[in-house]
C-alpha cells in the first residue's frame, strides 16, 4: 500500500463507487436491449468497468483494478448487490479486474497507446465478466453465448472510448496534484542562510 498516495486511494474509492452505483443507474435502460435480445445482460457491466479503466490508467500501480473489483465485490456483498450470482458474484467482480491489470501490464510492454488500451481493456473486461457470468450461472448455448459476448465486447469498445475522453480530462488534474503534492512532501527547497557568503 505504499505505493499509493491518499490522493490516489481517495480516487479509486469514488471510481469504485462510481462503476458499483452506476450500474443499477444504467441497468433499466440498458435491460430494454438485452431483453429484446434475450441474453442476461453485458452492457450494464461494461459501463461499471469502464470505472476501473480509468482508474487503472491514471493510478499505474499493478492490482490496481484488482484491488477495486475485490473492493467492489465485498461491498457488493455486504448491500447485498448480488445480482443473480449470488454468494459467488465477488468472482465475477475479481476475474474483469485481473484481465484489466494484466491488459494494462502487456500494453505497457508492448508500447501501445492509451485510447486504444482502454478500448482493448474494457472489452475484455466485460467479455470476461459475460464468460465468467455463463459459466457460474448462466449455461448459455452457442448461439446466445456469442450475441451475449459480442453485445459486452460492443458496448465495452463503446465505454472504453468514454472512458478514453474520462482519462484525457482527468489527467492534467491528476498530474497536477502529483506535483503539488511532491513540492510539499518531496525535497527540501534550499533557503538562503543569513551570514553565508555568495561568490560571484
Amino acid at each position: 500500500m505504499k505505493r499509493y498516495t491518499l490522493r490516489n486511494l481517495l480516487f479509486l474509492t469514488l471510481c469504485c463507487d462510481l462503476g458499483l452505483f452506476s450500474k443499477r443507474l444504467i441497468s433499466p435502460a440498458a435491460n430494454i436491449l438485452t431483453d429484446f435480445l434475450r441474453i442476461p445482460g453485458g452492457i450494464g457491466t461494461s459501463f461499471s468497468l469502464m470505472f476501473l479503466v480509468v482508474a487503472a490508467a491514471l493510478v499505474p500501480v499493478f492490482g490496481c483494478a484488482t484491488l477495486m473489483a475485490l473492493v467492489q465485490s465485498l461491498t457488493a456483498l455486504s448491500l447485498g448487490m448480488v445480482g443473480s450470482m449470488g454468494i459467488l458474484s465477488p468472482v465475477g467482480y475479481i476475474v474483469p479486474g485481473i484481465v484489466i491489470d494484466l491488459l494494462f501490464v502487456l500494453s505497457r510492454k508492448a508500447g501501445l497507446g492509451t485510447d486504444l488500451t482502454l478500448v482493448i481493456a474494457n472489452m475484455l473486461g466485460a467479455a470476461s465478466a459475460g464468460l465468467t457470468a455463463n459459466f457460474l450461472v448462466f449455461r448459455l448455448p452457442g448461439v446466445p453465448l456469442a450475441l451475449y459476448i459480442a453485445v459486452a465486447l460492443a458496448s465495452g469498445a463503446v465505454c472504453g472510448c468514454f472512458a478514453g475522453v474520462l482519462v484525457r480530462r482527468l489527467r492534467p488534474v491528476m498530474s497536477s496534484s502529483a506535483s503539488a503534492g511532491t513540492d510539499k512532501g518531496g525535497a527540501p527547497v534550499a533557503k538562503h542562510v543569513p551570514g553565508s557568503c555568495e561568490r560571484n
